[in-house]
């Protein structure tokens, strides 16, 4: 009885250092000894913005919604006729913004009027193709009976904004790898290739310019709104790791 006890146990753990061999052998994890280097760099390109976008506004008002509506859309066709016959293609030009809203009159004051006045604003924005002629189109919208302006910034064409993202983009991976040489000279190690490239953010300002209407309306006496357009940077950011032997 003890025997067949004896040989019925010694079976059980055979039998369980098998399972456990084979267990051990399923998950050991296949891994290779890989060499990496990690090394990230930065591009920058300065360059001239080749877009303007000028916001123009023609506000009327009237004690009469009608008569501060016609009002309005008379004043904004005659500039937008003013500027198209600046050479502005329609195309450049968007309404962005129509509003009407009611000032209740206040009858705490004296001498106030009393009736509701109507407002009545229209936004224009308008792009240029030509960074130096943002003052004369701001001249020509305010002689023209835009009586609100209500901001300028410059930017770069869809076109401009590509080339010069991968010029920076270029910049980034040259600087990174020149980095890792210098990281893998002094380990003594050697980059045998590439195993893995991240693009980070790439930055593409735009630059506003701030300016006074009554400024604009000096056009009168022959003095033009002056604007510089100034320089934008474009950025761009890599993460590279490096195989090395």
């Amino acid at each position: 009885m003890r025997t067949r006890t004896f040989v019925l146990c010694t079976a059980l753990m055979v039998l369980v250092a098998a399972c456990v061999w084979s267990a051990s052998a399923a998950v050991a994890p296949n891994t290779t000894d890989e060499r990496l280097i990690h090394a990230s760099g930065t591009g920058e390109v300065t360059t001239t913005p080749d877009r303007a976008v000028i916001s123009f506004g023609v506000e009327t008002k009237d004690t009469d919604p009608k008569a501060a509506q016609a009002a309005n859309s008379q004043a904004m066709n005659k500039v937008i006729n003013a500027i198209k016959a600046a050479g502005i293609a329609s195309e450049d030009l968007k309404t962005t913004g129509y509003n009407i809203w009611a000032e209740e009159p206040d009858n705490d004051k004296p001498f106030r009027s009393k009736a509701v006045i109507y407002h009545v604003t229209n936004t224009l924005q308008v792009t240029l193709k030509d960074v130096d002629r943002a003052g004369e189109i701001i001249d020509i919208a305010v002689a023209n009976d835009v009586n609100r302006v209500n901001g300028l910034y410059f930017t770069l064409s869809p076109e401009k904004e590509q080339t010069l993202r991968a010029d920076a983009l270029t910049q980034a991976v040259t600087h990174a790898r020149a980095d890792a040489d210098a990281v893998a000279t002094a380990a003594g190690v050697t980059i045998t290739g590439t195993k893995e490239i991240t693009i980070g953010g790439t930055y593409v300002p735009y630059y506003e310019r701030s300016f006074n209407a009554p400024m604009a309306m000096d056009a009168g006496a022959r003095m033009p709104t002056p604007i510089e357009v100034g320089e934008a940077k474009v950025t761009a950011s890599v993460s590279v790791s490096y195989l090395c032997a």
